[in-house]
């Protein structure tokens, strides 16, 4: 079947032997056209199912409901809930969002946010890839005076709105938790410490660990195991330790936390009595492995309405001191079988 071709002004103003000026101010409803031509140009607009361009008439204007959205991965739980969030406040305004990957690589992500600047969104959100690289195309953005929101994994440096999670805190409770069951060589698998959140979780294990007395033992700190191959690689590596780990805390994600669990059912080693495993981000899976995983909630959705209601709340107003302003979402550890373990 032949897709029908989209009425335009020009078609309107063909039919009505009209300068499409004239039919674009009738439609827009300008004091320069008579109220005799803009009905006319109305019902003939209607008769030939034409239906404006809302964006291109909002870039005329300079104003478009549009915020661009530029994460890691579209496909982790995670970031997935932060886009539903946002997506909640935003349609009850009225506005869309443009979705941009990543995939953690840093050229991808400037080539995201050009993108979205040349789209003249409103506003423009986003966690930043794990690779390193430049700030200059942030720093574009802010320069081009459209509104900046970081959330979860932000450039401090940068004077921008953000949205944030109390990593630090999340960790600790989390290996004061394998503390309090009872786990005396709790391992970490770490995140690139490029990122702050990863460096946060680090210095939350750490802590623990000094206040209750407890050595720091680099030799149970695994780097960059944050992928369920990675995790799993990590895994079999302390595992073969002559005085392996009793419980591993993968700070980087619920996926590195799956790979431990798979190893250690690979071993023969039960969990939690042998083995406590401890993961991060809340993924739905979690619920549904034997055992269940416990995990940190970082109510991901409510981040996401977070910077919906901090976009709204500031939008036009870009005084420094909102620039700063910083709002922090409570992550919460969320105790499952995989660390309950009966007190020696």
């Amino acid at each position: 079947m032949k897709r029908q071709k989209r009425t335009t002004i020009y078609d309107i103003a063909q039919k009505l032997n009209l300068a499409a000026s004239s039919v674009s101010r009738a439609l827009s409803d300008s004091n320069k056209i008579n109220a005799e031509t803009k009905a006319l140009v109305l019902k003939t607009a209607a008769e030939m199912n034409y239906q404006q361009n809302a964006m291109a008439s909002n870039l005329r204007k300079g104003n478009n409901p549009t915020i661009g959205v530029v994460v890691p991965r579209i496909n982790q739980y995670f970031f997935s809930n932060v886009i539903a969030g946002l997506e909640e406040i935003t349609f009850k305004k009225g506005y869309n969002l443009v979705i941009c990957q990543s995939n953690e690589l840093h050229a991808r992500e400037v080539e995201g946010v050009n993108a979205l600047v040349n789209q003249n969104v409103s506003c423009i959100v986003i966690s930043i890839a794990a690779e390193k690289g430049s700030s200059d195309h942030l720093q574009q953005v802010l320069d081009r005076n459209i509104q900046l929101i970081q959330f979860d994994r932000v450039l401090a440096e940068l004077e921008t709105l953000k949205v944030l999670n109390d990593n630090k805190q999340a960790a600790y409770e989390a290996v004061v938790h394998l503390i309090e069951q009872g786990y005396r060589r709790i391992a970490l698998l770490e995140g690139p410490q490029e990122l702050h959140i990863f460096r946060e979780r680090k210095e939350g294990y750490i802590a623990a660990l000094e206040d209750h007395g407890f050595p720091i033992l680099s030799e149970l700190m695994y780097a960059n195991a944050w992928t369920k191959e990675l995790g799993a690689a990590a895994t079999a590596s302390l595992l073969d330790m002559s005085d392996p780990p009793d419980a591993i805390f993968a700070s980087t994600s619920d996926f590195a936390a799956l790979g431990v669990l798979e190893v250690a059912n690979n071993k023969g080693i039960r969990i939690p009595e042998e083995l406590g495993i401890c993961g991060y981000s809340n993924e739905p899976f979690t619920e549904i492995t034997s055992p269940s995983i416990t995990t940190i909630d970082q109510f991901s959705v409510e981040m996401g309405r977070t910077i919906g209601d901090l976009h709204f709340q500031e939008i036009g107003n870009f005084s420094p001191e909102d620039k700063v302003k910083t709002v922090n979402v409570r992550p919460k550890l969320i105790v499952r079988n995989s660390t309950r373990r009966k007190l020696q």
